[in-house]
């Protein structure tokens, strides 16, 4: 089949990889100039496993009443005119339900261990490089009453099958000696070996080009306009080429992986995607040969921030702001990323410029992506993967290139649209 990707982000063009291993003809279109330029360029880098549980979970309501009215608060609600923002939160709470939370949980952790073979497996055949780090991630906690609960939280990776280990303020430094600067304030930590840690844009690059190599082909500066229907069936995307003006791009099946903008085409065919764009930041410092940073991959639970040494870079990244579409960077927020990397890693100086980003998160309610198929019969979906896009995106390409191909996915997954029914076994 001829299959036509919307999005060339890292779910865009993790889809095109597999879908090309399957042996179809792969079409990418993408609106920006080359692979992975808007949400995938530079977040915060980590595959991280080891965080299944989603957002909405039975402790979020009271957290997020306890942010309200901080500028540089974790989460940070915009209320604004816009109803699907407030259908959105309304969705939100109702997911926070224990219930609710267990099953996201499960669902989500199925996916992102399968996901992380998925890469694995990628990174053997292909080679491909992109700052790549093995060497875990290293949750810490500066408040006793969220350390309390790591060793059940532990006990539930375990459960999953993932390795995690809960360590003292002295088991964190001895995993990471660049945090000794805060030993004193630490309570402890949950380390999670298995996990990994890589520059999401540098693969999306690499993984383009392979694909090109492979015969896929990309159509960037091409602004998608819409979805031509005839009877249940889509004909072509409508895109408006920087070059050559108007055109039409025809296919036998279509897969829709434009991160928070999949809602605002979909919804021109009477599809209402669950999606709202969340918006993230991240700050990269240059780093200097000797600069004493960390290598294992850190994450902040008291502060919901990330930081990830890329090679000569440290990228420090988190926060979630509620604010439609606005990629605009609040310079508050920045700073106070900032201000807390340098509460982690005082001995760290910026040996160049730093950069400062924003970028939109597609998140669902519940934190479990949209993959499958919608509304017609030869269009799928893979997209809402919120703040682990990195973390899940070869398992959801493979999955959907499975889906297309009416194969059933190698993963436990509440996939879109689709019953036992709908695959072909082989």
């Amino acid at each position: 089949m001829h299959v036509i990707v919307l999005g060339a982000g890292l779910t865009g063009v993790t889809t095109a990889w597999y879908l090309r291993q399957a042996g179809h003809e792969v079409t990418v279109i993408d609106r920006q100039p080359a692979a992975g330029l808007e949400t995938s360029f530079a977040n915060g880098g980590q595959i991280s496993v080891s965080h299944p549980e989603p957002w909405a979970n039975p402790g979020a309501p009271a957290q997020v009443l306890r942010w309200l009215g901080r500028e540089d608060a974790p989460l940070l609600f915009r209320p604004r005119a816009d109803w699907r923002q407030w259908a959105w939160g309304l969705r939100f709470l109702v997911e926070c339900l224990p219930g609710r939370t267990r099953r996201n949980t499960g669902a989500i952790a199925n996916l992102a261990l399968y996901s992380h073979t998925r890469l694995q497996a990628l990174r053997e055949a292909t080679g491909i490089e992109y700052d790549h780090l093995g060497s875990g991630i290293l949750h810490v906690f500066f408040e006793a009453r969220e350390f309390a609960r790591a060793e059940l939280r532990a006990t539930l990776l375990r459960g999953f099958g993932m390795r995690a280990e809960v360590l003292d303020a002295s088991g964190c430094v001895a995993i990471e000696p660049a945090l000794a600067h805060c030993r004193d304030t630490l309570a402890g930590g949950l380390y999670a070996p298995e996990d990994e840690s890589g520059d999401a844009w540098k693969f999306t690059n690499r993984l383009a080009a392979l694909c090109v190599e492979n015969g896929a082909s990309f159509r960037y500066d091409a602004r998608i306009e819409a979805l031509d229907v005839r009877g249940n069936r889509v004909t072509a995307a409508s895109i408006l080429d920087a070059g050559t003006g108007r055109d039409r791009i025809e296919g036998d099946a279509f897969i829709v992986a434009l991160g928070s903008h999949s809602s605002l085409l979909l919804r021109s065919l009477g599809e209402e995607l669950p999606i709202y764009p969340v918006k993230g930041y991240s700050v990269t410092l240059p780093l200097a040969p000797d600069a004493k940073a960390p290598q294992v991959s850190i994450t902040d639970e008291s502060r919901r921030i990330v930081c990830s040494r890329l090679g000569n870079r440290l990228r420090v990244a988190g926060t979630a702001e509620l604010t439609g579409y606005d990629t605009a960077i609040n310079h508050k927020r920045c700073e106070a990323i900032l201000r807390r990397m340098r509460e982690l890693f005082p001995q760290i100086e910026a040996a160049g410029e730093i950069e400062y980003w924003a970028g939109l998160r597609p998140a669902t309610p519940s934190n479990v992506p949209i993959i499958g198929r919608v509304r017609c019969e030869n269009l799928y979906c893979n997209t809402g993967h919120g703040t682990l896009g990195w973390t899940l995106a070869c398992g959801s390409a493979q999955a959907v290139a499975d889906i297309v191909s009416g194969h059933r996915p190698g993963v436990e997954f509440p996939f879109h649209g689709l019953s036992r029914g709908d695959f072909l076994w082989s």
